[in-house]
């Protein structure tokens, strides 16, 4: 009979419980056996959940306390030299090191580099790969969470990265080597711990391999074949089902088809139109999962459109070969819809969180099982449903329809280059010293955000709060020396929320939680409808904050390819449709902010590389409707007004070349975490605009001294023109403490001071 699973379940809990746990434990305020019984609890209310919801296969070790791919690099020893793990089990304290570094009792070691998952707003830890490098079974725990939800009598489905994928995510920190060398090293550690399931009393194992979707050699083919004739040969007695996502196998059709497996998982969200290929060629007696149900994003599934793919599939393979499955993971979606009381009515009947989306995977299962009879009241729901969204008024507005249709190339283009316009903005001295926005939103700002939320706090105490919070973070600063200055964004919950709620177009969610990187989660906007700016959102601080002080204080704003990609995006249009219209949104808020006096306006990015498309032959598309988006924001200004714009967190070199294209004046982008490997990329290729490369890592507690950043500033002058190097964190300081970023900034100041040229003395009078 068809089977109704799923891939993955958040961990985070429906009121944050993981993350305020963990956190307790970083700081000392619960011991470890307190953070590993709120782990157990909400594993064990996650099974109950998709249990109850009437799912046949129920996952486990998908949970994590900080990022799978961190928890792979624990099961096979993967544990880099500096963490100072001789043997043994990978215990929790050097976990937590490798995800967020540490500097206390006389060790002071920095974190794994941290990236974007695929094309996601998750971040994994970037394994590291040195050559020759032996692994082990460092790590039970994908073997203790089945056996701990077998004691609570759940039979589960144990979830593991596949051995390919985490070689093809690591990076070699030395000489460069092919990862997959590493291969026949790994596999061992693998087959032990299928093994180790198998004797545990496990059926069906899942290995998530999302890099078999992407455009892959014919040698990293092969080395998917080898790895699964290995572990299918050491384990038998194991239903092994390997769980593709994100984008279409394509290519890597043909090897998937003939992997020694029980099962197959592919994307139809992402990519329906590989279906009819899978089930030409599909051999008899596989299990073939179709992922039809959006595991990336909130708008409920149009059930009759996903039924219509799983009929196909029965018709073709039968119903007993036949699994039913959200996309992916629904780590990337919050957990449930039944939280949320204030959200308009028509809107939520719009809608589908994690425990929503389980109920249509089961009712699609039963519809495949039982006819459309025996769910036609479920599917006529369903279709009101689809069909009121549709054809709501509060979804168009002609006029922003209108606006964004008359957007020519004359809109996209600055009035002059960027070496004509340079010479009219800021005079400041070489390696210019400043930060990328925000500073420490401490308990202090956030319970006087909720105050005022509760109504505890008037608007205009509220104001005269922020008010002091800018007015002391601006004397800081001066304190500090820092050249260009920021307000501290102690008004905005969120970069890309702050945004949404002063648009058209947006909703927005009290529970909507979902998984940024370990502790760090984010709640999405929804974007439900045509975007415009009714009224200006940023002038009113940005103006107070540059009176308070005659150094140039930054205007910040958040760009239209980042609200995109950190919210909850409409479906019912192109993206690059909905793009150009934040575009224009925030074009008028530079033109303000510019009439205002301010002439630095940051609008921020660090999302464009994620937006990516997986496969290369799409990347042309996106990249020109991407950057078209920043340049429509951007390119009304004067040449004396100087426009930065910020990036992190992704792979950055890949998309060098397109990055000059967007024609910021200055971009501050990461590169401490990295390795600065982003300076690599400009050995070969010569950026001609202003470029502050991070000197620091802001998400590790450590403070970086002087004589570190100098060293790291020292490197980006091998490469890069003095004239051209800003100084400047990774990213934005809203995470950490006071006390860690003044002496952090103090450093970093100091650093810039240092490789500044000695004024030349004073002439003696001449005479005698």
């Amino acid at each position: 009979m068809p089977i109704a699973h799923n891939l993955g379940f958040p961990p985070l809990g429906p009121n944050r419980e993981l993350k305020r746990a963990t956190e307790a434990y970083w700081s000392g305020k619960i011991p470890r056996a307190d953070l590993l019984r709120t782990g157990a609890t909400l594993r064990a209310a996650h099974w109950r959940l998709q249990r109850d919801a009437g799912l046949d296969l129920i996952p486990s070790n998908d949970f994590s306390y900080y990022d799978r791919v961190l928890d792979t690099c624990a099961m096979a020893g993967a544990v880099p030299a500096r963490y100072g793990l001789s043997g043994g089990p990978v215990d929790l304290d050097t976990y937590f090191a490798m995800a967020r570094g540490v500097q206390a009792g006389g060790r002071d070691v920095t974190a794994m580099e941290m990236t974007k998952w695929f094309d996601t707003n998750y971040h994994y830890i970037v394994p590291e790969f040195d050559r020759g490098q032996t692994f082990r079974l460092a790590s039970s725990k994908p073997v203790d969470e089945f056996q701990e939800a077998k004691a609570l009598g759940f039979h589960t489905k144990p979830v593991l990265i596949g051995p390919v994928t985490f070689l093809l995510l690591g990076k070699t920190r030395a000489a460069a080597f092919d990862r997959l060398e590493l291969l026949d090293a790994l596999l061992p550690v693998y087959g032990e711990v299928l093994a180790r399931l198998a004797a545990a009393g496990a059926t069906w194992v899942q290995l998530d391999e999302p890099s078999l979707a992407l455009d892959r050699t014919p040698q990293e083919l092969a080395a998917y074949g080898r790895a699964y004739r290995f572990l299918a040969e050491r384990a038998p007695q194991l239903k092994l089902l390997v769980a593709t996502y994100f984008a279409g196998l394509d290519d890597s059709l043909p090897t998937a088809r003939e992997l020694p497996v029980a099962g197959l998982h592919v994307d139809l969200v992402r990519a329906p139109r590989q279906l009819d290929p899978l089930l030409k060629t599909w051999p008899k007696g596989r299990v073939l999962s179709l992922g039809v149900i959006d595991g990336r994003n909130v708008w409920r599934a149009d059930l009759a459109a996903a039924l219509a793919l799983l009929e196909r599939g029965r018709e073709r393979i039968g119903a007993d070969e036949l699994w039913v499955a959200p996309s992916c993971s629904l780590l990337h979606v919050p957990v449930d819809l039944d939280l949320e009381r204030r959200l308009d009515p028509d809107l939520k009947g719009w809608l589908a969180f994690a425990k929503q989306k389980l109920a249509e995977v089961v009712t699609l299962t039963r519809a495949v099982r039982d006819g459309r009879e025996a769910v036609a009241g479920e599917l006529e729901a369903n279709a009101r449903a689809i069909a009121s969204r549709r054809s709501s008024r509060r979804i168009h507005d002609p006029a922003v329809k209108q606006r964004a249709g008359a957007v020519g190339d004359r809109d996209l283009r600055r009035a002059s280059p960027h070496a004509t316009r340079r010479k009219q903005q800021l005079r400041l001295p070489l390696f210019p010293t400043t930060t990328i926005g925000s500073f420490p939103q401490t308990a202090e700002v956030r319970a006087a955000r909720k105050q005022l939320h509760d109504g505890k706090l008037t608007p205009q105490e509220y104001d005269a709060f922020i008010a002091e919070q800018i007015a002391r973070t601006l004397k800081l600063q001066e304190d500090l020396g820092l050249d260009v200055l920021v307000h501290g964004e102690f008004e905005r919950n969120d970069m890309v929320e702050y945004f949404g709620e002063q648009l058209q177009g947006f909703a927005f969610t009290e529970h909507g939680w979902v998984q940024s990187y370990g502790t760090r989660y984010v709640k999405p906007p929804l974007i439900y409808g045509d975007v415009s700016r009714p009224k200006p959102m940023t002038v009113r601080w940005s103006t107070y904050a540059q009176s308070r002080t005659a150094k140039p204080v930054k205007g910040m704003l958040t760009g239209p390819v980042t609200i995109l990609q950190w919210s909850f995006v409409r479906d019912d249009q192109p993206r690059a449709e909905t793009a150009k219209q934040l575009a224009l949104a925030i074009r008028d808020e530079v033109k303000d902010l510019e009439a205002a006096g301010i002439r630095v306006i940051q609008i921020d990015e660090p999302a464009l590389r994620e937006g990516l498309p997986l496969k290369r032959a799409e990347w042309p598309a996106y990249l020109d409707w991407a950057v078209n988006a920043f340049r429509l924001a951007t390119s009304s200004v004067s040449d004396a007004t100087q426009i930065h714009t910020h990036m992190c967190y992704s792979e950055f070199n890949d998309v060098i070349r397109v990055i000059e294209k967007m024609d910021a004046d200055v971009i501050s982008i990461e590169s401490a975490r990295s390795g600065s490997e982003l300076l690599d990329g400009f050995r070969e290729y010569k950026y001609p605009n202003e470029i502050g490369p991070g000197v620091y890592d802001i998400h590790s507690p450590r403070v970086p001294s002087a004589a570190e950043i100098v060293a790291a500033l020292q490197r980006m002058q091998a490469v890069l023109h003095d004239r051209q190097i800003w100084v400047n964190p990774d990213c934005g300081l809203k995470t950490r403490g006071w006390d860690e970023t003044l002496a952090a900034l103090r450093n970093m100041v100091q650093a810039a001071r240092q490789l500044r040229p000695v004024p030349a003395p004073a002439s003696a009078p001449a005479g005698g």
